[in-house]
């Protein structure tokens, strides 16, 4: 049986007259689709045009919720009470399934946003919170998470549905934490080395981190983050690597740990 993996990328991310990254050129690469919900970026509009070219093409729509930071662009710190988090989460869950809906979809999966992303992966409690405000709403909702971290081992206790996340445009640190965007060496910008990146690691099974390190871990799914310069070209050039290789690109199906 050969092997496949999923590519995703984060998108719908305008606000208004301001736009971010080329979507529509995303979605005739990727295989899912993490659609802002409106906190961290997104709103209505670019919901509903995301969501429905994402229906078209045939690709997986995810919600994916950040915190309370249009400023930031949700990649500000926050400390936010757990309850008012919980419902936060709830409402952005919400607000995408009721898009998708419209668009004649439906969100199988979700995937945490920016800094409420790296902070959960470090900790175990906020990420339980996340995950158990969306399943309250959303019961068969897969999460998409960081493979090897605390969300994964967070998962397994719930006893849910499951895709591990692994960055085809950020390095690693030895933990399986993305290594801060402030740091030199933080973000592949090369298409061809991310391409690469991937296939070795899928074919490893594993993460291969920035100082040699080999963390070995299921591997359901490839993020380009839709926001940068080169995310159209890297995300083709990943697919190309891919296929190239003999690994097919496909939705994951989110089968429990």
């Amino acid at each position: 049986m050969g092997i496949s993996v999923d590519l995703n990328s984060d998108m719908g991310e305008g606000f208004g007259p301001w736009t971010m990254g080329d979507d529509a050129a995303l979605l005739q690469i990727v295989s899912s689709a993490n659609v802002a919900c409106g906190f961290h970026a997104g709103d209505a509009d670019t919901m509903a045009e995301t969501m429905a070219t994402a229906v078209k093409n045939g690709v997986g729509i995810g919600a994916h919720p950040g915190f309370d930071d249009l400023r930031g662009f949700g990649r500000h710190r926050m400390d936010v009470p757990v309850k008012t988090l919980a419902n936060q989460i709830k409402y952005q869950v919400g607000a995408a399934q009721a898009m998708a809906r419209a668009a004649g979809g439906s969100v199988r999966h979700l995937k945490l946003h920016g800094a409420l992303s790296n902070m959960a992966s470090a900790d175990a409690d906020l990420a339980r919170a996340c995950y158990e405000a969306a399943l309250e709403v959303a019961p068969d909702i897969i999460i998409m998470g960081l493979a090897a971290t605390a969300m994964e081992q967070v998962v397994r206790g719930l006893g849910c549905r499951w895709a591990g996340e692994i960055f085809a445009d950020r390095a690693y640190n030895a933990d399986g934490t993305l290594v801060d965007r402030r740091l030199p060496g933080a973000m592949i910008h090369d298409a061809g080395e991310a391409a690469a990146r991937m296939v070795a690691m899928v074919k490893a099974g594993a993460i291969l981190t920035a100082d040699g390190s080999v963390l070995k871990t299921r591997i359901d799914t490839i993020c380009v983050h839709g926001d940068s310069a080169e995310a159209v070209e890297i995300a083709r050039g990943v697919r190309g690597g891919l296929e190239a290789a003999g690994i097919t690109v496909e939705a994951f199906s989110g089968e429990p740990l």
